[in-house]
């Protein structure tokens, strides 16, 4: 049997790969247990300092499996249960001192929005489509879409896209905020790139992947550490109060100063500086 999610790590890197490419990588309960399982591991491992998602396939993720409700999931209990599966990981990742990419290609829909929000910072192609289509099947959102999309684009524009059968392009996602980046289509001279310049759906996919783990990587030959805590900061903010806040900024910056690689980043720009 397959595995619906795959788990590599190397050089301080751990690779989360959505790997159900046949019903869009979406989630059913065995592909929810391995998420849950897989993003614990992850952010326990002292070895690990970047974290990316990706997905095989011609998507990055189609929210919960249709056609495993519809064939007999269970009832309304079932997919609560089953939601709180994956939504254990996605608080593993959300809360976490640890920096995430997500390499997010073709579509992303329902509950995949979710998974891409556990990024913090994401990587679509220029093909790439993303909306919510809860309501077209009568379900409401789930997997942290009504908090993080809201927090990510604003209340109204979060509305707009739950209320409505839209799908963002590329650039829009860009504009709205919602991803960081879109890797652009061909000149028309690359490998894989189809009359008109734009990349083929597998090239682009590939070319996704490559600018996140430059992402990933870029993050790791820095202060990893640093950039995790940063992340860490912004996720858990909403949870105290603005004075709370500064008193948690101020502890972490201490912290962070009395760290190796801190004291040694410190020194080197302040040798920097008297040598001007």
């Amino acid at each position: 049997m397959t595995d619906p999610l795959l788990l590599t790590i190397d050089a301080g890197l751990a690779r989360l790969t959505l790997n159900r490419p046949e019903s869009l990588n979406a989630f059913d309960a065995e592909l929810a247990h391995a998420w849950r399982d897989a993003t614990a591991e992850v952010v326990a491992r002292p070895d690990v300092g970047a974290i990316l998602i990706d997905a095989n396939g011609r998507a990055f993720c189609a929210g919960g499996d249709v056609r495993a409700m519809a064939g007999g999931i269970g009832g309304g209990s079932d997919i609560t249960a089953l939601a709180r599966v994956i939504n254990a990981g996605i608080l593993s990742l959300t809360t976490a001192a640890i920096p995430v990419v997500a390499a997010a290609h073709g579509v992303t829909a329902g509950g995949g929005l979710g998974i891409l929000m556990c990024s913090d910072y994401a990587v679509v192609g220029a093909g790439s489509q993303i909306g919510s289509r809860y309501a077209n099947i009568g379900l409401t959102p789930d997997l942290s879409v009504s908090a993080q999309l809201a927090r990510a684009v604003g209340e109204r524009r979060a509305l707009q896209l739950l209320l409505q059968d839209r799908m963002l392009s590329a650039e829009e996602a860009v504009d709205w905020g919602l991803v960081a980046e879109a890797v652009p289509a061909a000149s028309g001279s690359e490998p894989g790139a189809e009359p008109g310049g734009r990349l083929d759906a597998a090239a682009e996919a590939d070319a996704v992947r490559e600018r996140a783990e430059q992402i990933a990587r870029f993050w790791l030959a820095g202060a990893a550490g640093a950039y995790g805590r940063a992340v860490q900061l912004v996720r858990t903010q909403p949870s105290r109060s603005f004075e709370e806040q500064l008193e948690v900024e101020a502890q972490s910056i201490g912290a962070a100063f009395d760290t190796p690689d801190a004291q040694a980043r410190v020194a080197a720009f302040a040798a920097t500086t008297r040598s001007r």
